[in-house]
């Protein structure tokens, strides 16, 4: 009989990229609760992906929630955030990209609506990938993850530090 994994708990962090996104980040406040832990804005210069929707001098920033998610819920968390984007966007343009995922012990799990040989589908539209392993107590990098998580792994480990204080009392 196979076991059940459900009800486990993490960390939920949305990644933001645009402008400005003082408002998208009351707006998730709204859904998610307070905000944690926050990044701190950096320049988005790793690629040009979203220029030509959103224009050029793009800024990063990710931020973390107080509350816990249950992580089979990553998926709906994602079409929210879809949303969201929309409610933002301006002639048909998104003016903001908004990432969510979370943080567990053992990895950072990034959900996209973009298909990729190493996502997994989880229904919805929705795909997740693992963008982090927990190894030896840091966060290990792969073969695909992205350039500004590569370079904010330190960002990651104060979620996951905080995460386990939380379940470990």
């Amino acid at each position: 009989m196979c076991s059940k994994a459900n009800n486990r708990q993490a960390k939920l962090f949305c990644g933001l990229i645009g402008h400005s996104f003082e408002a998208a980040i009351k707006r998730l406040i709204k859904c998610f609760g307070s905000i944690e832990v926050r990044n701190g804005v950096i320049q988005f210069d790793y690629t040009n992906y979203y220029n030509e929707e959103m224009g050029n001098n793009l800024l990063r920033d990710w931020v973390a929630f107080d509350n816990l998610i249950k992580e089979e819920d990553i998926g709906k968390i994602k079409v929210l955030t879809c949303n969201i984007e929309k409610e933002f966007s301006h002639n048909g343009r998104r003016t903001v990209n908004i990432d969510p995922g979370y943080v567990n012990l053992s990895r950072v799990i990034l959900a996209s609506t973009k298909d990729f040989s190493h996502r997994i589908y989880i229904g919805g539209g929705i795909f997740a990938e693992i963008t982090l392993i927990y190894k030896h107590n840091q966060f290990i990098t792969l073969p695909w993850t992205y350039p500004d998580y590569r370079d904010n792994v330190e960002y990651f480990a104060r979620i996951r530090n905080i995460l386990y204080n939380q379940v470990t009392g």
